[in-house]
C-alpha cells in the first residue's frame, strides 16, 4: 500500500443523521396531499421533481422543499391551498432547525486518526446548512479542511486531495454512498470504505464494486482505525 496522509469523511449519515429527517418530512407530505392520490404514486412524483431540480437547486432542504411545492401543484393540478404551501414551508423550516444526531463511533473515531492523518470534510448539499451542522455536531476541530460541493465526481476527489493532501493515490474516501463517496474517489485513485446506513436516498444507490482492490466495507466507524492499521501495516 502507497503511504496513506490523507483520509476524507463524508458527512450525512456518515458522521451524523440526515436521511431519516427526508423520510419524516415526506411521510408529512405526503399525508398533506393524501386526498389527491395514493401514497406511492405521490411519493414517486416527488422523487421525480427532485431528479429534475437537482441541476438547478442541488443537493440539500431548500431543493427538497422547492420539490414539494412543485409536486403538491401538479398532483392537484393547481389547487393547492396557501395553508399547505405554508405547512410545506414550515416542515422545511424544522428539517434546518432540526438538533444534529451523531453517528455512533464518529468522534471517538476522528480523534483518534486526526493525530496521524489529514482529515477532510468532503460533503454535498447548502452551504448554509452544512456549515450548521458542522457546527453543531461538535466535530470540526479534527478536519485539516472542509469542502462542500455541488457534486462528488471523480475530478472533485482528484482536487480536493491534491489541494489538501499528496494526491488521491496517497488518500482514502469514507462514506455511506456507494454512488457519491466510493466509486468516484475509487476511479481516482484513492481507497474507499464504505460505511451503510440503514437509509440511504435511492438516487445514491449503485452497485458495490466487490472485488476491487482499493475497497472495504465496515458495518460502522468502530473498525476503521483497525482496518487502516491493517492495510498500512
Amino acid at each position: 500500500m502507497s503511504r496513506l496522509t490523507t483520509i476524507g469523511f463524508d458527512a450525512d449519515d456518515t458522521l451524523w443523521q440526515n436521511e431519516q429527517f427526508f423520510r419524516m418530512t415526506e411521510d408529512r407530505f405526503v399525508a398533506l396531499l393524501g386526498e389527491h392520490g395514493e401514497a406511492a404514486e405521490i411519493s414517486g412524483r416527488l422523487l421525480e421533481a427532485e431528479k429534475r431540480n437537482l441541476g438547478f437547486y442541488g443537493f440539500g432542504i431548500k431543493g427538497f422543499v422547492l420539490s414539494m411545492v412543485e409536486t403538491a401543484i401538479e398532483v392537484t393540478r393547481g389547487q393547492v391551498s396557501a395553508a399547505v404551501i405554508g405547512e410545506i414551508l414550515a416542515a422545511g423550516r424544522e428539517m434546518a432547525a432540526h438538533p444534529v444526531e451523531t453517528l455512533p463511533h464518529a468522534r471517538e473515531t476522528l480523534a483518534a486518526l486526526s493525530g496521524d492523518y489529514r482529515l477532510v470534510l468532503i460533503t454535498k448539499g447548502d452551504l448554509f446548512d452544512q456549515e450548521r451542522k458542522l457546527a453543531q455536531s461538535g466535530l470540526g476541530d479534527f478536519f485539516h479542511a472542509v469542502e462542500i460541493v455541488s457534486d462528488k465526481k471523480p475530478d472533485t476527489y482528484d482536487r480536493i486531495f491534491a489541494r489538501h493532501g499528496d494526491g488521491a493515490g496517497q488518500a482514502m474516501m469514507v462514506g455511506n454512498s456507494l454512488k457519491s463517496d466510493i466509486l468516484p474517489a475509487l476511479e481516482a485513485g484513492s481507497w474507499a470504505v464504505h460505511v451503510p446506513h440503514e437509509l440511504t436516498w435511492v438516487l445514491e444507490h449503485a452497485a458495490e464494486p466487490v472485488g476491487h482492490g482499493r475497497y472495504h466495507a465496515i458495518p460502522d466507524l468502530g473498525p476503521l482505525r483497525s482496518l487502516i492499521e491493517q492495510l498500512v501495516r
